[in-house]
């Protein structure tokens, strides 16, 4: 494909001028060490990445391999402590994957690319051999990401932007790229296997999110160096918090290597979050308090088994979606210098990016190569780094095939069939930016969803903006309209109120705005479709009134949350009253605003709010009906049972189909423990206590008829949140077919007797 004649002549004159700049700013040449005779030996075509073995005559050195589809030349560049770097061409080529074995290159060394060949924006190509490469399957990465000109493979600041990606920047970006390291593979053959993970079943799990440095960077119980790292992590300080919450999973915030945007950088800013991914393989160096030569590597795996040893399992939020190369005016870094064109989807005209993911551009999962990138990844955090599990940001724009969403594309097939993946934990965002990218309840049977219906429902009916309680009535039975098709179980559905994007749970009762001030974007980032209320304040106040009502309906939408049918997902901190002063998107706020606040458990009132959940979750434990693993059938599984669920009125009477469609603020659900579909695993009928959930989002109090025979004879208050401390309720009894009555804005939970 030639390009247009007046293409050229812009291309011709950027060039000239570019080379010219270059020459000025660099003296004229490159910094190449000079290059000593170093022995490149054929080596092989895999294993892709920097592997250090020892071949068969007792040389030790390490085998490189880059695929590179359409390049012309690599060169492996190896540098030393001080900078210097030595080019070395690899000769060997196999299907497009260039490789050769380096004696005596060790553990330890640092290295990167550089990729020789067309450079031709106009139809896609962007080979810069001035421009260092991170290896896509280094497993370890040492140095900071910063964005100087000269990391950029075309001349940024061109004066006619409009064309300043397609002129070539010839400056070399060797000393402002991290560098890719070789790591010594010593995990022993069996650090994995499957009797050594907790294994926590779907239905019995209880996921945790948190971000591995904002966890521990204020903790008091983790020494102080090891604060904000996989060491403060695994600290037995920071698993204590866990265990004794009772929680089965952590889910952790991105920890692949990742890079700061620009914008961020210029503002003085950092990307906190971490969905800006370049190194699929390589733990985040800047999480490791033992050093980042490599050593990153062995800190991470010990903080999985500190975890592991816990019973907690560990579950990665991965984004395999798009890089942090972004689009076209992005910097070049990795994949868009080792073959663009194939490593991303590009629109019609080839200079620009297919952007599905509102980042810049989005990885062309079809390709073959791409698909074999994230699933060495995937199996190598399974069986090399011990994780458990994977929550896939943006996973729609994984499942698109050539444009639209697709649940029969190449990555949701390899995945279905993979021996190592399909038997670990798989969490879909089921949503992309894309055109019919929404797609909650879509995903094939060996998936689980973040559910966002259940967050957007729940937040509704606890302030009152739910129009009848239909919506609700799924959502708190494990939204069989969404899940209950082709073999899929409740536990498909991963309920959660909140999430790290968007408010935290305290925040969502106390702003009904964001106040995004302080990320620099004049408060226009971040969503405007919060469904929260400030029980009439906005942010901090001193209303003792307001302070209460905002701790109430801080213990409804846990308990909702814990007593629902699905997979909780609590937020770090929520349990003990964490702010972000009302910062709905705090993804660059790498200080006190995105840290968990240890001193709330100070607090009496933050510390009776953990106690709270900590207790719903031990009951949720012990109970298997709030852990059930198939849906609701509405009919009775035992000759002496009721049916498994039941709705009732105030009114102590069955819910009517028109009851479902009348204005309410009150629901009764009745879970009946003797109509457990399924037996244990020793093969013995499951039996339980019965329970009778009360939710009342109604300001005033409500009296709310307990159902009589043959639902219960006397019901025993388990749960009740109108009180601060569940300690100072009495302990209450009731007859059945007698009225309670239920404060305003209250859940009572009831076992029946």
């Amino acid at each position: 494909m030639s390009s247009p004649p007046e293409q050229e002549a812009v291309r011709q004159e950027a060039a000239r001028q570019a080379a010219a700049a270059a020459a000025a700013s660099n003296g004229g040449r490159r910094t190449a060490a000079p290059a000593a005779p170093v022995p490149v030996l054929p080596g092989t075509p895999t294993p892709l990445g920097a592997r250090f073995r020892v071949s068969a005559d007792g040389v030790a050195g390490t085998n490189f391999a880059l695929w590179a589809g359409g390049a012309q030349a690599v060169e492996l560049c190896l540098f030393t402590a001080d900078g210097a770097e030595r080019r070395l061409p690899l000769a060997e080529q196999t299907h497009q994957i260039w490789h050769g074995f380096v004696p005596g290159v060790l553990p330890g060394q640092r290295y990167g690319y550089r990729v020789h060949g067309r450079w031709d924006p106009w139809t896609g190509a962007r080979w810069n051999p001035a421009k260092l490469l991170l290896d896509p399957y280094a497993r370890a990465v040492d140095g900071e990401f910063a964005l100087p000109p000269e990391v950029y493979g075309h001349v940024r600041d061109w004066p006619e932007q409009h064309v300043a990606d397609t002129v070539r920047d010839e400056r070399d970006s060797a000393p402002y790229l991290p560098k890719g390291v070789v790591v010594h593979d010593d995990a022993p053959d069996d650090e994995w296997t499957d009797d050594r993970r907790p294994k926590t079943p779907w239905a019995d799990s209880v996921i945790y999110e948190l971000h591995v440095r904002g966890f521990t960077k204020l903790h008091p119980g983790v020494p102080e160096e090891l604060r904000g790292t996989y060491a403060g992590l695994a600290h037995p300080a920071a698993v204590e918090h866990l265990t004794r919450l009772g929680v089965t999973a952590v889910e952790l915030l991105p920890v692949h290597q990742f890079a700061h945007e620009d914008h961020l950088l210029r503002r003085g800013l950092r990307n906190h979050w971490g969905y800006n991914s370049i190194g699929y393989f390589a733990p985040h160096a800047a999480y490791a308090a033992s050093g980042t030569a490599g050593q990153q590597v062995g800190e991470f795996r010990r903080m999985v088994r500190a975890l592991h040893a816990a019973g907690i399992e560990v579950i990665l939020d991965v984004v395999y979606n798009h890089t942090a190369e972004a689009g076209e005016l992005g910097p070049t870094l990795s994949l868009r210098g080792i073959d663009n064109r194939g490593y991303y989807r590009l629109q019609e005209d080839p200079r620009r990016y297919a952007d599905y993911t509102g980042c810049g551009n989005t990885l062309h999962v079809v390709q073959p190569h791409v698909l074999r990138l994230i699933t060495d990844s995937l199996r190598y955090w399974v069986t090399e780094m011990g994780v458990d599990g994977f929550r896939f940001d943006l996973a729609a724009a994984l499942a698109r095939s050539m444009h639209d969403v697709d649940m029969l594309s190449p990555f949701l097939a390899v995945i279905a069939q993979d021996p190592v993946l399909r038997r670990v934990k798989l969490i879909a965002e089921p949503w992309d930016v894309g055109s019919g990218g929404y797609q909650v309840g879509a995903f094939p049977p060996l998936w689980t969803e973040w559910n966002d219906r259940y967050r957007d429902t729940v937040r509704d009916f606890w302030r009152g903006a739910l129009p009848d309680v239909r919506e609700m009535g799924y959502r708190l039975s494990g939204s069989s309209d969404l899940y209950a098709w082709g073999g899929r179980r409740p536990y498909a559905s991963v309920n959660f109120v909140t999430a790290h994007d968007g408010f935290t749970l305290r925040d969502l009762v106390s702003y009904e705005r964001k106040h995004n001030e302080a990320n620099g974007e004049g408060n226009r980032d971040g969503t405007n479709d919060n469904r929260s209320w400030n029980c009439g304040a906005e942010g901090g106040t001193d209303d003792p009134h307001i302070t209460a009502l905002r701790r109430r309906q801080l213990r409804n939408l846990l308990t909702t949350l814990l007593l629902s049918t699905g997979v909780p997902m609590l937020v770090a901190g929520d349990e003990m009253g964490r702010t972000q002063g009302g910062n709905n998107n705090a993804y660059c706020q790498d200080n006190e605003t995105g840290w968990v606040d240890w001193s709330l458990l100070d607090d009496p009132g933050w510390r009776a709010l953990y106690d709270l959940t900590a207790r719903l979750i031990a009951l949720r434990h012990a109970h298997p009906v709030l852990r059930r693993r198939a849906f609701f059938s509405g009919r009775p599984h035992s000759a002496d049972g009721l049916r498994d669920l039941a709705w009732f009125t105030a009114r102590g009477e069955e819910m009517t189909e028109g009851d479902w469609y009348a204005p309410a603020a009150t629901v009764g659900m009745y879970l009946s423990g003797r109509d457990i579909p399924g037996r244990n695993e020793r093969g013995e009928e499951v039996l339980d206590d019965s329970f009778l959930a009360v939710l009342h989002a109604g300001e005033r109090p409500v009296r709310f008829v307990l159902p009589g025979a043959p639902w219960a004879g006397e019901y025993e208050v388990v749960v009740d949140t109108s009180y601060e401390e569940q300690r100072e309720a009495p302990e209450e009894v009731h007859r059945a077919g007698t009225a309670v009555t239920v404060p305003g804005r209250t859940v009572l939970l009831l076992r029946a007797r």
